[in-house]
């Protein structure tokens, strides 16, 4: 036909020997031909009709005839009747054969009909939108869902203000004995919280470095699941960043999600030049606007064997999914989920980012491969997660209600017997540089670790099994010990007011020996805090952010402000999802991002 030169027909076929993916599929993401020019190539090859819905619509009496899940995964469409023939569109004619076999004899003779694959799920989801909107809000158990987590039940109602009216009225009736307990609870979680520190900082130094990777043969296809919310600001420097990755295009499958109200982004997008193997889902409305309720309505859409999530304004090392594939294919099939270091690409912005960047390096390079190590079940970050698809979909996915999805799925996937493992490869994402949106994300950060934690407790001797002894201690100290630290905090500053000469409660309760022996431990604790922020920036590359890490002690306080706004929404509104709005702090320099030394990873 000539709409491909025989130097790219050759490169086509050395591409599709070397990944595995059909021909076809490579010339449409190398954009070596137009989808159009494929399509009728296909439809002479294969001797099948091709069928546009702009010209032959489908049938809207065969809606139903087959299950949506096996349309949705197979790229299929009843389509019309030729006298008794079903007239099946697909877009993988090469699969239609073994298709055949499997489908029901009730339907009579079958014919194949070749359809784009965005024609056949446009016209799915314009069927059965509503559907898949109900699936993606409630594709978790109700027994490992938050989404009840607001109704106020008998037995709710009575534990709440028993221990309401047990806490006012030893407040009222021994002020100093009710004091010195909370204390006491203070003190305790901040002990439990210097000791994970300290086992995870230990774990790091006994580490023996990777092996080197060996080539993965063959490749994973890999969908990249990216939610958009008004983010006309960064959208296109999104996709300019997710373009550097190197992965063969025939195996990318990149999804850019949008809300249907978010007009800003759409239109962003409908002037960008988006490559062949990225594409646009929009998600209906429903009863929520949540991230993990659009991440479970886009993944019925995807084709990867593997599945990721980015943010908006994430910019990822061009090797990343060479590296996650890599791994994935050494690692045995109980490493369900890899997890990358976040960094950030505005340190300098102003103080706040630079504590955000310390904060950071400390979770990521530190702390987060410590848990993982300690055999504790790993809290997930939101972005630069990968999964194994049958494991995440066996696990119901992500919960479209909780405002945390990714520690809440990373608690579920150990739950279900499976591992999350750390990987040393660099996401950059914009630090929140403003301190009423810091205060605003964090809040939402914390409320979710509560909301994770009251689902996962509903049973503790449930979650006991499920996880064992070292697990459930693990959930513990990372989520119990973390939403005390930060709300009780307000009990420790309090003995600031001694060097002040200033009363205190617990001065009439404890002796000079325990007070000596609580400063102590304040000043041992933030020794602690200081060592792992100078250890976690030394294995960054923000070595000049070293002089910061002493000023982390008027950094964390924000924390607890966030920590009681959460707590409040608990009971308000604990589904509401409190954006952050991105673009507003430009990166210190050109945004360049690579992969970093597996021995530098904590």
């Amino acid at each position: 036909m000539g709409a491909l030169s025989a130097a790219d027909a050759l490169s086509a076929l050395s591409a599709a020997q070397d990944t595995g993916a059909p021909i076809d599929r490579v010339i449409r993401a190398e954009a070596l031909a137009s989808p159009e020019a494929v399509l009728h190539a296909q439809s002479l090859h294969w001797g099948a009709a091709r069928l546009d819905p702009r010209t032959t619509p489908p049938d809207d009496r065969l809606e139903g005839l087959l299950p949506l899940h096996l349309c949705l995964r197979e790229g299929i469409l009843p389509w019309t009747r030729i006298g008794d023939a079903l007239v099946i569109a697909t877009c993988q004619p090469a699969a239609f054969d073994d298709l055949r076999q499997r489908l029901p004899n009730t339907l009579g003779p079958v014919i194949m009909g070749l359809a784009a694959e965005a024609d056949i799920q446009d016209i799915l989801a314009a069927r059965h939108g509503a559907t898949l909107c109900r699936a993606a809000e409630s594709c978790v158990a109700d027994a490992e869902s938050c989404r009840d987590i607001n109704k106020l039940t008998p037995v709710r109602a009575a534990l709440g203000g028993t221990f309401a009216l047990l806490c006012l009225g030893l407040l009222a009736a021994a002020p100093q004995i009710f004091f010195t307990g909370v204390l006491a609870l203070a003190v305790i979680s901040l002990l439990c919280a210097q000791g994970l520190k300290i086992a995870a900082l230990a774990s790091g130094v006994a580490r023996r470095p990777d092996p080197d990777p060996a080539p993965v043969v063959p490749l994973p296809s890999v969908t990249l699941l990216v939610p958009l919310f008004q983010e006309d600001a960064i959208a296109t420097a999104l996709v300019e960043r997710l373009s550097r990755l190197d992965y063969p295009r025939a195996l990318l499958d990149v999804l850019l999600i949008l809300e249907a109200g978010d007009a800003q982004t759409r239109a962003v997008l409908a002037k960008a030049d988006l490559p062949p193997w990225m594409r646009v889902v929009e998600v209906p409305p429903g009863t929520v606007t949540t991230k993990p309720r659009a991440l479970n309505y886009a993944l019925r859409f995807s084709r990867g064997e593997i599945v990721g999530i980015y943010d908006a304004e994430d910019a990822p090392a061009p090797d990343q999914l060479h590296m996650i594939a890599g791994h994935f294919s050494r690692a045995p099939p109980r490493v369900a989920c890899l997890q990358g270091i976040l960094d950030f690409y505005n340190p300098r912005a102003n103080w706040l980012a630079r504590c955000f960047a310390i904060e950071y390096a400390m979770w990521f390079r530190i702390l987060l491969p410590g848990i993982a190590r300690l055999g504790f079940a790993v809290p997930l970050g939101g972005t630069t997660v990968f999964f194994r698809r049958d494991a995440l979909e066996q696990v119901g996915c992500w919960d479209a209600h909780n405002v945390t999805e990714d520690a809440d799925l990373g608690i579920r996937l150990a739950r279900y017997g499976y591992r999350t493992e750390l990987v040393p490869t660099v996401t950059r994402e914009e630090a929140n540089a403003r301190a009423w949106p810091w205060v605003k994300q964090r809040s939402r950060w914390l409320k979710g670790y509560m909301l994770t934690y009251l689902v996962h407790m509903r049973s503790p001797a449930r979650l006991w099994r499920d996880i064992g002894t070292r697990g459930f201690v693990g959930v513990q100290l990372l989520f119990l010990t973390t939403l005390l630290q930060f709300t009780l905090a307000p009990v420790l500053w309090s003995f600031w007011l001694l060097p002040l000469g200033l009363p205190h409660p617990a001065s009439g309760v404890l002796d000079p020996v325990l007070m000596t022996a609580l400063f102590t431990l304040f000043l041992s604790c933030e020794a602690v805090s200081v060592l792992i922020g100078i250890a976690a920036v030394s294995r960054s590359p923000h070595r000049g952010l070293l002089i910061w890490v002493p000023t982390l002690l008027f950094y964390f306080p924000l924390g607890t402000l966030a920590a009681y706004k959460g707590l409040s929404e608990i009971a308000l509104r604990p589904f509401y999802w409190d954006k952050t709005r991105h673009g507003w702090s430009q990166p210190d320099a050109p945004v360049q991002v690579k992969s970093e030394d597996p021995r530098l990873d904590g």
